[in-house]
């Protein structure tokens, strides 16, 4: 199949910072013919990424300051609620995710098989080695994958892939109760869980290079605090001994 199915609306978002040196090579290697709009949210980088998305003719939203990953993503998927997406797919524009995995993305979405499709690294994880991840950060994923499996009950194979696509549903959670931080892809897995939502991965491929974006070891380790923090308070909350309301999805169903 190597048309886009015609029903859904699939929109790509970019949540942006400083990528003004991939960002062509990154829309370029994007499947036109899969995708019905291109969003990118330019979050007050310092070099010209705003510019450079706008000549390239793609929608570009700029924040007046730095909100952070987080932040920027609640950006992308408001617009793209606004525009009408049923489904919407996160593209770092750093081009260190392959946009060419886009169909596997969304075919099991629009076939209902699941709320979400994530492009995980490690499904094998050789490959993740060999796509130039570094070695302390290959063990810290494994590490911080198989606890957050044990506190969700869930069984992927990374939890912290960049690489996303969400149905409308997922999109329509409480997500600005999360994070401005990284940490906002973790308290979308667990929104999702308390939600009963599904999520499907597949493989990719995994390039690291000068030019990507990749936090050093001390952002890495804020991370992974924040990471047992949410599940901490994810913890408390389905325990039922203390109540948060970003987990609390009651009023949205």
């Amino acid at each position: 199949m190597s048309v886009k199915i015609s029903d859904k609306k699939i929109i790509v978002v970019l949540p942006a910072y400083n990528a003004a040196k991939t960002l062509e090579k990154t829309l370029f290697a994007i499947p036109k013919d899969w995708v019905d709009e291109i969003i990118l949210v330019d979050d007050a980088s310092r070099d010209n990424t705003a510019e450079a998305s706008k000549n390239l003719g793609i929608k570009t939203i700029v924040h007046d300051k730095n909100l952070g990953y987080g932040g920027n993503q609640k950006t992308c998927y408001r617009e793209a609620l606004r525009l009408g997406a049923d489904i919407a797919v996160m593209v770092h524009p750093d081009f260190q995710y392959d946009p060419s995995f886009i169909p596997e993305m969304i075919q099991p979405i629009v076939r209902g098989e699941c709320d979400a499709v994530f492009g995980s690294r490690m499904y094998v994880r050789r490959n993740a080695l060999l796509g130039g991840m570094p070695y302390w950060k290959f063990i810290a994923n494994i590490f911080l994958t198989r606890l957050e499996n044990l506190v969700l009950k869930m069984n992927l194979t990374e939890y912290h892939s960049g690489f996303r696509a969400y149905s409308r549903k997922v999109l329509e959670l409480p997500l600005g109760l999360n994070s401005n931080d990284f940490v906002f892809d973790t308290e979308i897995i667990a929104q999702m869980k308390v939600a009963n939502m599904k999520i499907k991965e597949i493989p990719i491929t995994t390039r690291y290079f000068a030019e990507a974006s990749m936090i050093g070891f001390g952002r890495s380790l804020k991370y992974g605090l924040g990471i047992l923090n949410v599940l901490a308070r994810y913890i408390l909350h389905r325990s039922g001994i203390k109540n948060y309301e970003q987990f609390d999805l009651s009023k949205f169903y």
